[in-house]
């Protein structure tokens, strides 16, 4: 039989640990053709969270888990159970059961048919107000037209992974990093099954609106060159406007004697045009310095994440 592992990154999911749980063995029990096991990631809880998941294993020896020394994000939570998981295909699932888990056979049937991905794709989440729902479309609509790789709308960390995309995506090394994006550069035949995401039980969304900002600011580095050519190309615009504009008014002003151009005294059209070129080339700076802070963070080369034990 083929054995499937069910990643879960946890942060602070005490009461929803036990439920996620009694929920997926209802699903295995569905599936007798597989072999299952709940590989769970706590992501530094400052909660009983680490409790909850080695109660589960005394009982149950398909649990599995890795405690983090302190928290690390949901990305590298996910990076470090796909590291060190053991299943033929593995399966990310959110701790919340905001993921539909009754969807997993529909998974596996798509695999069975020779997908090597099998992508979440979420219709409607209860849960998320307007501001967020807004800054996805944007995030969307910007790396799509940014990036080298076409990323579907609303696809979830939700999804099936084969085994050889799991070897593949172990072979990447940056630290700042979006799970999901990697996995779409990856490639492979992949499968769409859309949901309709559950509202949370038991306590608040780890990612803040800060948090997104910053994962989706990562990927659109690592994803695309084009903010860092966006500077050099926009100081080259600004220089030959801020020229001709330049040019415009000193024939009005000093040949032609044009009304507009004469309003503007000598240290008004300096102090503008300083001001101007400052914004611009303090801009330039700022997106070479998101790059240059990607390279330092790959430089150092610090592990990605510390484990403080484990049961794998």
């Amino acid at each position: 039989m083929k054995s499937v592992s069910i990643i879960i990154p946890a942060y602070n999911e005490e009461k929803n640990i036990p439920l996620v749980h009694q929920e997926l063995q209802k699903i295995f029990a569905a599936c007798p053709n597989y072999t299952f096991d709940i590989f769970f990631v706590n992501d530094g809880s400052s909660d009983n969270t680490i409790g909850e998941i080695e109660r589960l294993t005394a009982i149950d020896p398909n649990v599995k888990y890795l405690d983090f020394s302190r928290n690390f994000g949901k990305e590298l939570a996910t990076t470090a159970a796909l590291n060190n998981c053991q299943g033929d295909a593995a399966i990310m699932v959110d701790a919340d059961l905001q993921h539909p888990v009754e969807l997993i056979p529909e998974f596996l049937k798509k695999w069975e048919e020779g997908f090597e991905v099998v992508v979440g794709v979420r219709n409607a989440n209860k849960s998320v107000g307007i501001l967020k729902k807004i800054g996805s479309k944007l995030f969307y609509e910007i790396i799509n037209r940014i990036a080298e790789v076409k990323v579907v709308p609303n696809t979830t960390d939700f999804r099936l992974l084969d085994r050889a995309v799991i070897s593949e995506f172990n072979r990447f090394t940056e630290t700042n990093r979006m799970t999901r994006a990697l996995i779409d550069w990856l490639g492979f035949r992949r499968a769409y099954i859309q949901f309709e995401a559950n509202e949370r039980i038991h306590g608040d969304a780890s990612y803040s609106f800060w948090k997104l900002f910053k994962l989706a600011l990562n990927s659109f580095i690592s994803l695309s060159l084009l903010p860092l050519k966006l500077a050099g190309n926009l100081g080259v615009v600004i220089t030959l406007l801020s020229g001709i504009a330049g040019f415009y008014i000193f024939l009005g002003k000093y040949f032609f004697h044009w009304h507009f151009a004469s309003t503007f005294s000598d240290s008004e059209n300096l102090a503008i045009l300083i001001l101007f070129m400052v914004g611009i080339v303090l801009t330039s700076i700022g997106l070479m310095a998101l790059y240059i802070a990607n390279i330092h963070s790959e430089v150092i080369d610090r592990p990605m994440y510390i484990i403080r034990k484990k049961k794998v």
